[in-house]
């Protein structure tokens, strides 16, 4: 039996009360704390097969090493979320390994092809910096202790991978030629992507208990506008054209193209010319998953049968 009621509950966590066993919770509170567990865990897991074959393309044995490094620090940000999960009451193992592709909770930009390096290092410009976006707002505010704990480290190393991309979305802007072209044809696609990535906007948001749990603190509005505080600025430092501006009028960033709208994930390419789309549609979507899906699933979960069969003698380690 939970320690509070919904009503209590809510009202100490919003006066600042530190939720730190299962025991304190109520089903709400573990229910809301779930969801966000599992979208943070399964978002670090995938973004790891993205990486890793997004990497053969480094342009040297150290840069190669560089993107592997980031890539085992996604995998283990993974088991930290998926540690915690188990703390109330999931299974790591039937979460990484027992379900499908399509049950993977990651954001739609991680189910897409990154097929060069600059792609890759604007996934890390890009991607990882949403991470932070909504990790750094959790860590101020989640009222609950293990995570606020756990994330002192997350933080540090994504704030690494975050440098890794603006250095190198620098210097590809900068080599000009080729190199600027590919990095400008990134930006078009996975801009769009990653405001996205923060879901719907507030005035259509239908739940809040994330909110009301104070297991965050912004609104995914609120959260796309830090974000695009430092990312606008980065592009227009490197002349890179983003269809977003500062509006003084509005004291805000503002897009200039439909949102949402329709994407088409084989040319890489919004069809902002078409129009904005019902959020109902971005769903659709989001719930068919994206081209790399089942192979990036695929490529994470084939190793545990790999290892059961070495274990039981039927393959040579």
């Amino acid at each position: 039996m939970a320690a509070f009621t919904e009503e209590e509950l809510i009202r100490k966590v919003q006066e600042g009360y530190i939720v730190e066993s299962p025991d304190e919770m109520t089903e709400g509170y573990r229910k809301a704390l779930k969801v966000q567990l599992t979208v943070q865990a399964d978002t670090e897991l995938m973004s790891a097969p993205a990486y890793w074959m997004a990497a053969r393309h480094a342009p040297s044995t150290n840069t190669q090493v560089s993107a592997h490094a980031i890539i085992q620090d996604e995998l283990a940000h993974a088991n930290i979320a998926y540690r915690l999960l188990e703390d109330i009451g999931e299974s790591k193992e039937h979460l990484v390994y027992g379900r499908e592709p399509h049950e993977f909770k990651h954001p739609y930009g991680f189910d897409q092809p990154l097929d060069n390096w600059a792609e890759l290092v604007v996934a890390n410009g890009f991607f990882d910096r949403a991470g932070i976006t909504l990790l750094s707002d959790v860590y101020e505010n989640t009222s609950y202790g293990p995570l606020k704990r756990a994330l002192v480290k997350v933080d540090m190393e994504e704030t690494f991978h975050l440098r890794h991309g603006e250095v190198w979305m620098r210097r590809l802007a900068k080599a000009g030629g080729e190199a600027r072209e590919l990095l400008q044809r990134a930006v078009d696609w996975m801009f769009p992507m990653t405001i996205e990535w923060f879901g719907l906007p507030d005035d259509l948001k239908r739940h809040s208990g994330q909110l009301d749990y104070r297991l965050k603190g912004l609104t995914n509005d609120q959260l796309r506008q830090v974000w695009m505080s430092s990312t606008v600025p980065l592009c227009e430092q490197l002349g890179l054209d983003v269809p977003a501006h500062w509006d003084d009028e509005a004291e805000a960033y503002v897009l200039e193209y439909p949102f949402p709208c329709r994407y088409d994930p084989e040319a890489k390419r919004w069809l902002f010319e078409e129009g904005e789309i019902t959020w109902d549609e971005v769903f659709e979507r989001w719930k068919q998953r994206g081209p790399m899906n089942e192979i990036y699933v695929e490529s994470v979960q084939r190793s545990r049968s790999q290892v059961a069969r070495w274990l039981a003698g039927t393959v040579a380690a």
